[in-house]
């Protein structure tokens, strides 16, 4: 099964982006405090691949000195980031920069004094050279916030009483397989260890820190939760269809039935738990 990279409509994905960002949004708030410590008054923040805006307008409300820029390629969701700064009584230092990463930030009026990549850059080919061109756009004493890699997102137990226990790890494997088939696919593709400081380094940065986030959502969880959890394992079960044995599909459509007692929208046991780290280096003054 091929997976085209540009098969990935993240303006039909909207919705669920937002849902996601703003369940995770007790993690986010932890991580931009763990931040504030590093880059106390910035000017500008910059939100490198920022989607929907959820994060953007957190930092603007962690920061509330600064003015923050949502950078994105797809318009659409930038339109959803700029009517949450409305709403939420920040769009007076709030603007958007629509454009590929990560070429578009050309085009920011004046450097960087904090920005913030979060999970975007695993989207470019050539990441060595993302953190470069991120690192050009910083002032000197800029901080460079990359969220990449953690932990798997857990929902259910290892034994759910149906099916095959282990299930999660086993789709685990499968995102892992398709995650490096996108990435050979990227345009300028370039295989590189995921080791992060020192791709900062390379790029003239000091490492200032490296910290994980925990987000931890216990059974019994809410509703909106059982709704990410359902959409979540939806479009796992429709992207790996053909990969999965029979039993792990009966098993997702049953977990996906909300007519079925087993399922995530009526089981007590779902949950959901979730670690994402975060990377800081700064632009040394001169």
């Amino acid at each position: 099964m091929a997976h085209e990279h540009t098969d990935i409509d993240w303006s039909r994905m909207a919705e669920h982006l937002e849902t996601q960002a703003e369940l995770f949004t007790p993690l986010y708030e932890r991580a931009l405090a763990w931040l504030g410590h590093k880059q106390t008054e910035p000017g500008l923040i910059v939100d490198a691949g920022s989607g929907p805006g959820v994060l953007s307008c957190l930092l603007a409300e962690a920061f509330p000195g600064a003015r923050v820029v949502a950078v994105d390629g797809a318009e659409p969701l930038l339109e959803r980031a700029r009517d949450r700064a409305e709403r939420l009584g920040v769009a007076d230092r709030f603007g958007t920069l629509a454009g590929e990463l990560p070429g578009v930030l050309d085009d920011l009026d004046y450097p960087a004094d904090l920005l913030w990549a979060s999970r975007s850059l695993h989207h470019l080919g050539d990441q060595r050279a993302g953190i470069a061109a991120f690192a050009s756009r910083l002032a000197r004493g800029g901080t460079l916030a990359l969220m990449e890699g953690g932990l798997p997102a857990r929902f259910l137990p290892r034994d759910i009483g149906i099916g095959r226990p282990g299930l999660q790890a086993r789709v685990d494997a499968l995102e892992e397989e398709w995650f490096t088939q996108m990435r050979s696919e990227l345009p300028d593709s370039v295989a590189e260890a995921e080791d992060w400081p020192a791709l900062m380094a390379s790029a003239g940065l000091r490492h200032t820190g490296t910290r994980s986030f925990l987000l931890d959502l216990p059974a019994p969880t809410t509703d909106r939760a059982r709704a990410y959890i359902a959409a979540s394992l939806g479009r796992l079960r429709e992207v790996f269809a053909q990969q999965l044995d029979s039993v792990d599909r009966e098993t997702l459509d049953r977990l996906l039935d909300p007519e079925d007692t087993a399922s995530v929208h009526r089981r007590a046991d779902v949950f959901v738990l979730a670690v994402h780290t975060v990377h800081t280096a700064v632009r040394a003054s001169p």
